[in-house]
């Protein structure tokens, strides 16, 4: 059984929640996202949803490219990249070849010109398959990359790329979809009723963690439980939506920031998911917390002093597994030179988590808040309960902030400014005009 996440203020008197001002607004919150079957709420029951075949293909997929690849190269940008990169870097080493997987690498969340080449050179000598994720296929970052390792593969592998290009993409509509079926790629489908950010429980996340290594099956077990706890309108018994009201607190009473921290480095771009996930579904009509993120204990000696004395804007979610699948005891030394023999046969999992305990007290006697979110041990399971919990707690968040948890305009406005100035550059490069 998981450990419910222990959701609350380490230093209370900083600020009183009245808990029963939210419960009628979160229990109305609740029976709405359960009823809105014409929102993006599809990855509301997707885990407990009867998924075995879709598991089963991708499985069969994913053991395909084992066989015939060194390198799967996913295309992607957003919900489409950071998702499956969260749980690739906290389930595979830090170092060295997966047992269980193969390289994935991913392309097409930037458009660096050196990213590109140096990528293309890296494959050299290596057997390659690209698995492409767009809902629209319009999308310029993936786009570009998506035409550069079209040509890349056709090239290399003739009538065969047809067999390793895998496209991820929307069942009916989109020019991914169009391009798929034009040339008869292998496709995944990306629900209609899920979107980017909230989609890395499907074949968008699932292809390649699995072909990394991952255990999908236990990951979705995971979220599966999360899915079934936090079916629940009652506040009391709703860790998920007991954390989204704790922030929803923190923001009225002035803080603005809020800094999810880890103590795990593998954790760190689980955090850029974290980022995404809030700042997109929170951040509208001039309302909501800024996420940001820490890894600890890194960023003590960085931005470790504005935390502890700095403007009282920040409030951190402290988040801690407490068994992790390798550790190493700290070495006895004759000479002892360094003084360091006191902590001798002492793990260094063990002294990280003395590191947790005391930064949470050091930050909260500097005033401030502290929620701390611990789960028994760093696996697939705990993993896609984690994500799921997230997601649950990002959406009752938005809607106590008034605001659409599941659209994006801002970043909408950004493209329509690139596409227009990468019109006007091309206009005068092909006519001449101002140069």
């Amino acid at each position: 059984m998981i450990q419910l996440l222990q959701t609350g203020i380490l230093n209370e008197s900083l600020i009183q929640i009245e808990w029963e001002d939210y419960t009628e607004s979160v229990a109305a919150i609740h029976r709405h996202l359960e009823g809105a079957n014409s929102e993006m709420t599809g990855w509301l029951n997707s885990p407990i949803e009867n998924n075995i075949e879709m598991v089963k293909s991708i499985q069969r997929i994913a053991n395909e490219i084992k066989i015939a690849a060194d390198v799967l190269v996913v295309i992607g940008v957003g919900g489409s990249f950071l998702g499956a990169k969260a749980i690739q870097d906290a389930l595979t080493p830090y170092f060295g070849d997966c047992t269980n997987g193969i390289e994935v690498i991913y392309v097409g969340q930037n458009m660096s010109g050196a990213y590109i080449r140096q990528l293309l050179n890296s494959l050299e000598h290596k057997e390659v398959y690209v698995n492409v994720i767009s809902k629209s296929g319009k999308t310029m970052e993936p786009a570009l990359a998506f035409r550069v390792f079209r040509q890349y593969m056709e090239k290399r592998y003739g009538d065969e790329a047809y067999n390793r290009i895998i496209v991820t993409t929307d069942a009916e509509n989109g020019l991914l979809n169009k391009i798929a079926k034009k040339t008869g790629y292998r496709q995944f489908v990306i629900p209609a009723n899920i979107g980017g950010r909230y989609s890395v429980l499907t074949p968008v996340g699932l292809l390649p963690v699995a072909v990394a290594g991952v255990d999908i099956e236990k990951l979705l077990e995971g979220a599966k439980k999360a899915a079934t706890v936090l079916k629940n309108e009652n506040l009391e018994q709703n860790e998920a939506y007991r954390y989204a009201v704790i922030r929803q607190a923190l923001y009225k009473n002035g803080y603005k920031i809020e800094l999810l921290a880890s103590f795990e480095p593998c954790l760190a771009k689980l955090h850029e998911w974290w980022k995404q996930l809030f700042g997109e579904s929170e951040g509208k009509d001039k309302k909501g917390l800024f996420p940001a993120s820490v890894s600890y204990s890194t960023d003590l000696h960085a931005i470790g002093q504005f935390i502890q004395d700095g403007s009282p804007i920040v409030f951190e979610t402290l988040l801690h597994f407490k068994e992790i699948l390798f550790d190493y005891q700290v070495p006895f030394d004759d000479q002892n030179d360094d003084h360091l023999n006191y902590l001798a046969n002492q793990s260094f999992n063990n002294i990280n988590a003395i590191s947790k305990q005391g930064t949470a007290l050091a930050h909260a006697d500097g005033g401030v808040p502290i929620i701390q979110l611990e789960l028994e041990r760093l696996d697939a399971y705990h993993l896609g309960y984690l994500i799921y919990f997230f997601m649950k707690a990002c959406a009752m968040s938005a809607y106590l902030l008034q605001v659409n948890p599941f659209d994006q305009p801002g970043v909408e406005a950004y493209k329509k400014k690139m596409l227009q100035l990468l019109q006007i550059d091309n206009f005068k490069n092909e006519y001449g005009v101002g140069m």
